[in-house]
């Protein structure tokens, strides 16, 4: 594309503005259109960088999610030197504890050497795993630095429009019909997530996260009790430098339905205090939900759609945060250079379509 040429990326999340962000970069006039941008996935998130904690297995999607987690570092200081806005990146490594004898490699770390490495874990651990290059990054402090930095750039950003429809004509997206009139560009992008179907036929549903906070107490800030994230094999907890534990998640298949639940909230309690007991004396700070975009595979769709002029991503399922920078990365090279990735071929919309 030349110059000046005006994109609009529908999704205002973490995908859409770092997409955004790296077009604009490259010399592209953006608009990002964001339905609500604190109904954006990213706020919902508990910014884990897992590639190897989730056990992804070897193949596309892990060179995908190792490339991006290579990615972060350099990434994060280029977004929060442009929005000046700190991104909580932390390249804490995540310990992944065990209840049970599992199928063992090399790096097994049995009971004695868990139990030193993490203090205070429950005495049913029997071993686990260290994965010193995966980390975290603070989601809602990400999404807030992305949408700084994209703004200081000079990208639009359109805060409460809702496209309704994508209208075509001749293997071309024409024009966007939105709540605020129609609205039209060279090209588009479509990132809205768990909300993508309602726009195109493509396989994507809602599975609803809850997720809760603790507060470390205040005499114990000094010496945080978590220095990693812990991946159990029924919760996470994500100790964040400030103080707050994120523990996370369930995996809700209730469509868009809102709001915590009992149930959800008693098992997130139950699984992260079974884990690390010291959690059930600390105060119960927050509690919210998300939706996760999620494909029949649980793998993202990228790259060209069935309309020449628009691009997809979305689908990144629990992996958005982790996926962002080479998400931005390659969709904003296809999309402004015409160079596709070899990373891209395996996440086609094309691998759904009837053989």
């Amino acid at each position: 594309m030349q110059s000046g040429s005006e994109i609009i990326v529908i999704g205002g999340g973490v995908i859409g503005l770092a997409t955004a962000i790296e077009l604009r970069l490259l010399g592209a006039e953006v608009t990002v259109l964001c339905q609500d941008f604190q109904a954006a996935a990213g706020h919902a998130a508990a910014g884990m960088l897992a590639p190897q904690a989730e056990k992804i297995p070897t193949g596309s999607m892990l060179d995908l999610c190792l490339a991006s987690r290579d990615l972060y570092p350099e990434w994060v200081n280029k977004i929060e030197s442009i929005s000046g806005v700190d991104t909580g990146y932390w390249a804490c490594g995540i310990l992944a504890p065990h209840y049970d004898d599992c199928e063992r490699n090399e790096d097994w770390l049995d009971r004695q050497t868990i139990h030193q490495h993490q203090a205070a874990l429950s005495d049913s651990i029997v071993g686990g795993y260290w994965y010193p290059a995966d980390g975290q990054v603070d989601n809602r402090a990400l999404i807030r630095s992305l949408s700084i930095a994209s703004q200081t750039l000079g990208v639009k950003f359109l805060d409460g429009v809702e496209v309704t429809a994508i209208d075509r004509d001749r293997g071309r997206v024409t024009q966007l019909e939105t709540n605020r009139g129609n609205m039209s560009a060279q090209h588009y992008i479509l990132a809205t997530g768990a909300w993508s179907q309602q726009l195109l036929p493509i396989p994507i549903v809602p599975r609803k996260g809850q997720l809760l906070s603790v507060l470390v107490p205040t005499a114990q800030r000094a010496n945080l009790p978590l220095q990693q994230v812990l991946f159990g094999e029924e919760t996470y907890i994500v100790p964040r430098r400030d103080g707050k534990i994120i523990i996370g998640a369930t995996s809700e298949d209730v469509g868009f339905a809102p709001h915590n639940t009992l149930k959800g909230i008693e098992q997130l309690i139950t699984n992260a205090i079974r884990l690390f007991p010291q959690l059930q004396d600390f105060p119960l700070h927050e509690t919210w939900w998300g939706f996760r975009p999620a494909t029949p595979d649980e793998l993202p769709i990228l790259g060209p759609s069935a309309a020449d002029n628009l691009t997809l991503a979305t689908g990144h399922y629990r992996n958005g945060i982790l996926l962002t920078p080479i998400t931005a990365k390659l969709i904003a090279d296809l999309v402004w250079h015409q160079q596709g990735d070899n990373l891209l071929s395996s996440f086609s919309w094309q691998r759904f379509e009837p053989s």
